[in-house]
């Protein structure tokens, strides 16, 4: 990734590196309790709810070339199961690191005399920006990897019944009378001979009213 857009101080999670300084070696603990992002998670599966709480503790280095965060998100996730449908609810832990890179340092830390060319290696990159640096790409990959791609509401979740929906973890002993196919022809060519027969019997002989005219 390429220089940041322009970062606004007031956004929770952009965060300042003033204080920390650039002198190699420096260390600052944070903890940080911010509103959950628009789509945090897996979109339609599973995710944190915008606007939840997200606790963030953090651990920022100073190194040569940018500030290494290292990181751990907590929150409550909420999904719905994928055999069952029911709602469910899980709590979320994921860590993470990242470098934030200084824009005008090369990878050892040194300053660039010039602009550089590497404009490929700069897309896999974030960059601290006037000091500060944006946490939210970082947390929404964190986030994502984290969490379950096929999430169930207990691991053991029977799903549903095929034929009739029925949720199996509440009903074990559910089940349908089984059909053999091979007769289920038989029997409904069966029953329409019955109802032809029914309507043959319900009805006059051919003649026997003429005969009674005779």
């Amino acid at each position: 990734m390429a220089l940041n857009a322009r970062l606004d101080h007031r956004d929770p999670l952009v965060f300042d590196t003033h204080e920390l300084g650039r002198r190699p070696g420096a260390l600052q603990r944070l903890t940080r309790s911010v509103d959950a992002p628009k789509d945090l998670g897996i979109k339609g599966v599973i995710g944190v709810p915008e606007g939840a709480p997200v606790e963030l503790e953090l651990r920022l280095e100073s190194v040569m070339e940018g500030v290494l965060v290292t990181g751990t998100a907590r929150a409550q996730a909420e999904g719905e199961c994928v055999r069952c449908l029911e709602p469910l609810e899980l709590e979320l832990e994921a860590d993470f690191q990242e470098m934030f890179s200084y824009p005008d340092a090369d990878d050892r830390g040194r300053p660039k005399a010039e602009p550089a060319d590497d404009a490929e290696d700069d897309e896999d990159r974030l960059f601290i920006e006037d000091g500060l640096f944006g946490l939210e790409p970082v947390l929404r990959d964190a986030v994502v990897l984290a969490l379950p791609m096929q999430p169930v509401c207990q691991d053991d979740c029977l799903g549903l019944c095929s034929e009739c929906g029925e949720r199996l973890t509440d009903a074990p002993d559910h089940h349908h009378d089984a059909v053999d196919i091979r007769w289920a022809a038989l029997q409904g060519l069966a029953g329409s001979l019955e109802d032809g027969e029914k309507d043959e019997m319900s009805g006059a002989e051919p003649g026997v009213d003429e005969k009674q005219e005779k």
